[in-house]
């Protein structure tokens, strides 16, 4: 579609779909599993250090008695306070604490230190991440800040060797794997399959022997393949008045109950006071809240919070085509006639929310068989950014 690359990148970057490994890294103590969601299996063998997010479900075991316990639990509530945004910014300087654990590297048994960074988020991929300083500039500039070791592991074919020492930066490019065991003189892309493979079919009795098959049946292998997404559940749900009813009851015998199809729509009361006291003011009309739990026909309640207004605004350019319809969602002819819509003008701000919501709406509605176009805007204008000294839009 001819949509503006900055909305395009930024619902690329808010979904997040990554293909990579999930690599289990184990305390060297306790044996505890620490998974590490890596996109560059490639590096594996180059992990100096493990980062957990500060969040992490681990980190209280690990610091608990530990020298630096305090150091460590001021840190955390330090982190904790500061903005995602701020602490996954690139020129922000990251911060971090050793938890005075050690953690073993899977495909070498190498011992790691075990760190805590305010870079590092229980949101995004499984909140630890490997680090492998020489090539991934964030660890680099984190592992020079609190003197961590750093092993070259992907050979520049362009330039003479370094030592992790001489290096101004990390190199993030295309090479060859050196210090990498089996993997030696492969191209780090070819390798980035071909590990991920082995770990996820090896165990350490065959770390090293890529010929020779594992017998644990994967119970004890290095990692497996995975996708990661950024993307977190939509919360839809307001305590207000004014929005759809969530057709939902809730009986004591049956639990949690969708209203049946025969029933729907669910209306709103007109006999609603709005006092401004907080709260949905559905949770205090007893005619609406009271009802029959559509299995057992006990007494049961009504879900009383409201879908958000994005729920709604996701497919409303559909029930325009056909807005008198009393019968159906909208005729099909008629959706089929006037959609996609041909120029759609919307804030840049709603990139995340209802123009990347719109599209998921049109695919599912297209996946029910409603209609067979694929996006619901073929062409997006963002307004409130035209520069009126030269007459040009800047989109």
């Amino acid at each position: 579609n001819n949509w503006p690359s900055r909305v395009r990148a930024m619902q690329e970057n808010w979904i997040g779909k990554s293909f990579g490994v999930e690599i289990y890294f184990k305390e060297k103590e306790t044996g505890a599993v620490i998974p590490v969601f890596t996109t560059r299996a490639d590096t594996i063998f180059g992990a100096t250090y493990v980062v957990l997010a500060p969040e992490h479900p681990l980190v209280d075991q690990l610091i608990k008695g530990m020298p630096q316990e305090k150091e460590a639990r001021d840190f955390i509530k330090k982190a904790q306070a500061m903005s995602k945004s701020l602490r996954m910014s690139g020129d922000q300087r990251k911060d971090g604490v050793f938890t005075g654990a050690y953690a073993l590297n899977p495909v070498n048994g190498e011992a790691v230190p075990i760190w805590i960074a305010d870079y590092v988020l229980m949101e995004y991929g499984t909140g630890a991440i490997m680090a492998v300083p020489t090539h991934d500039q964030r660890d680099f500039l984190f592992a020079k800040e609190h003197h961590l070791p750093m092993r070259i592991v992907i050979q520049d074919p362009d330039r003479p060797a370094l030592t992790a020492d001489e290096m101004a930066e990390a190199f993030v490019g295309a090479g060859t794997l050196v210090n990498s065991g089996p993997f030696d003189g492969m191209k780090n892309e070819d390798a980035k399959e071909a590990i991920a493979e082995w770990m996820s079919i090896s165990c350490p009795a065959v770390q090293g022997q890529k010929e020779k098959a594992c017998t644990c049946e994967g119970k004890d292998r290095m990692g497996k393949m995975s996708v990661h997404w950024r993307l977190r559940d939509w919360l839809i749900s307001r305590q207000r008045y004014w929005g759809t009813p969530i057709p939902v009851i809730y009986c004591d015998t049956c639990g949690i109950v969708p209203v049946p199809s025969e029933h729907l729509p669910v209306e709103l009361p007109r006999n609603v006071k709005i006092t401004g006291e907080g709260g949905s003011p559905l949770a205090r009309s007893e005619e609406f809240i009271r009802t029959a739990c559509p299995k057992c026909g006990r007494d049961a309640r009504r879900e009383t919070d409201t879908m958000a207004t994005f729920f709604d605004s996701s497919w409303y350019f559909l029930r325009y085509c056909d807005a008198r319809n009393d019968q159906e969602i909208f005729d099909k002819k008629k959706a089929a006639y006037w959609m996609p819509v041909d120029q759609y003008i919307g804030g840049i701000e709603h990139a995340i929310l209802h123009l990347l919501y719109s599209r998921f709406f049109t695919k599912f509605l297209r996946d029910l068989g409603l209609f067979s176009f694929d996006e619901p805007f073929a062409r997006l204008f963002t307004q409130g950014m035209v520069l009126k000294e030269i007459g040009r839009a800047h989109v």
